[in-house]
């Protein structure tokens, strides 16, 4: 009588929810424990619609239902455009959905604080859709706002009454600043390919970067409150091409294997934000660092202490709030509205908060 087949082993595990098995079959969870509440004051409204047909990929559309200047204490005018803001969620590339509690509050508040349009697109995951198929989805969903604006029956949300297409600001978390940064260098400065889109700036909040040689930071944290450093090397071995290392472009914009030369390349203005107590702290660092040694225009602000994830997990803290006003300045200038620079100072003050910034 023959032997029973050894059944398929879990080789990778990431909380449950994503399975990979020695036979090479994945396994998703359909109950996701979101570990968040919603947080709907009913001051903004969402809807879902299909932006990509041949993955079936669906984006979320907030709007607040009260336009408010986040410069004032006053409503603005009802016939006011609200600026687009894109939001690129996060989930190392291999989880994550725009319908996450977490990513679903967070646009909330972005619409609310920032008096915006916000778009929040799903992309396909890995490991069975490796990099770069998020930054093309993500792409993807850029036409899809650009087509409203030139289609004859646009989203009555997306319409040029309601919103101004020439004022788009694209913020990624983690591994959607990964890919805010891939789509910097992709679009390039003024966006002329998504005309009459006009991406103003872009916002990387705690971008997820990696490489083979361990920075500081790895060495002396290799843990966090929830995060680890064996989690981000998870996620890299699941969502990179196949035998690609961490110093693969799309992991390390600086390594050795990137061809492509960011000093070269004009880019939009960039905003980064990351917490001073994450393990990814110096690798973002670094990133701003040498694009202002480039001449870029680039802004970087460090929260003294806190862990990845401060802003989109505690969203009532008052270093969430520090965080918006900071977006709210960065859109400011790059709008050429108001400028609030002062209030944010006074925030800055307060938090620790450490700032290295070039001309924007």
């Amino acid at each position: 009588m023959g032997s029973l087949a050894t059944p398929p082993q879990v080789v990778e595990d990431c909380f449950g929810v994503l399975k990979l098995y020695s036979d090479g079959s994945i396994v998703r969870s359909p109950n996701v424990d979101y570990q968040f509440l919603i947080n709907d004051d009913g001051s903004v409204e969402w809807k879902d619609r299909l932006f990509d047909k041949n993955h079936d990929l669906y984006l979320r559309l907030f709007k607040p239902t009260t336009t408010i200047n986040p410069s004032s204490s006053s409503s603005c005018s009802p016939n006011k455009k609200l600026p687009i803001v894109f939001y690129i969620h996060a989930g190392g590339f291999c989880l994550g959905s725009r319908s996450f509690a977490n990513f679903h509050n967070t646009c909330l508040s972005l619409a609310s604080g920032l008096g915006a349009i916000v778009v929040s697109p799903d992309h396909r995951l890995a490991p069975e859709h490796r990099l770069p198929a998020a930054i093309d989805d993500v792409y993807g969903a850029l036409t899809w706002v650009r087509d409203q604006a030139v289609c004859e029956s646009p989203d009555e949300w997306m319409c040029g009454d309601e919103v101004e297409f020439d004022k788009v600001f694209i913020l990624g978390d983690s591994s959607g600043g990964n890919v805010a940064h891939h789509l910097a260098v992709r679009i390039g400065a003024g966006s002329e390919e998504l005309k009459p889109l006009r991406v103003r700036g872009y916002v990387l909040l705690s971008p997820f970067f990696g490489g083979t040689a361990p920075t500081k930071s790895e060495e002396q944290r290799p843990c966090e409150e929830f995060w680890n450093l064996d989690m981000y090397d998870r996620f890299w071995r699941l969502s990179l091409p196949e035998g690609a290392t961490k110093d693969h472009p799309l992991s390390n914009p600086f390594g050795p294997s990137n061809s492509l030369s960011l000093k070269d390349t004009a880019l939009d203005p960039i905003l980064v934000v990351v917490g001073g107590g994450e393990i990814l702290r110096d690798r973002v660092e670094d990133y701003a660092r040498r694009l202002k040694e480039f001449g870029k225009k680039i802004n970087y602000v460090e929260f003294e202490g806190k862990e990845h994830g401060f802003f989109t997990t505690k969203s009532s803290t008052e270093e969430a709030k520090g965080v918006m006003q900071i977006f709210i300045d960065f859109m400011s200038k790059n709008s050429s509205l108001h400028n609030t620079i002062e209030n944010s100072k006074l925030v800055f003050n307060n938090l620790r908060v450490t700032q290295l910034s070039s001309s924007m």
